[in-house]
């Protein structure tokens, strides 16, 4: 069984950074996409950011300009680096991992604990 372990969160004031890492605990057999979502008190979970097999990225709205995601497959790690962080940004993130983790099963998603980022003066 792949476990995905988050690290980065904490408290930051509006407008610094952090930057978050998800590693997985041995190599998948394919990856289909690696991505990072954040769930708000409240609200939904949404898609932040999302990185494909090919290296394609695509991100929500609201973060564009501000977060880049990033992988190192010999790591087996994606990284979110979360710039001029507002006060919205608040939030659990949880890393995912689409893929392919044995040969005995189909590609699924795969999920960390989850890291909370708070953005507050």
């Amino acid at each position: 069984q792949v476990q995905l372990v988050e690290s980065g969160g904490g408290l930051v004031q509006p407008g610094g950074s952090l930057r978050l890492s998800c590693v997985a605990s041995r190599n998948f057999l394919s990856i289909n996409a690696m991505g990072w979502y954040r769930q708000a008190p409240g609200k939904q979970r949404e898609l932040v950011a999302v990185v494909t097999s090919g290296g394609r990225t695509d991100y929500v709205d609201s973060v564009k300009g501000r977060f880049t995601i990033s992988r190192d497959n010999a790591k087996n790690t994606v990284y979110l680096q979360m710039n001029s962080l507002k006060p919205e940004d608040t939030a659990v993130y949880r890393c995912n991992v689409e893929g392919r983790a044995s040969s005995l099963g189909g590609s699924r998603p795969y999920w960390g604990q989850g890291t909370q980022v708070t953005v507050s003066s």
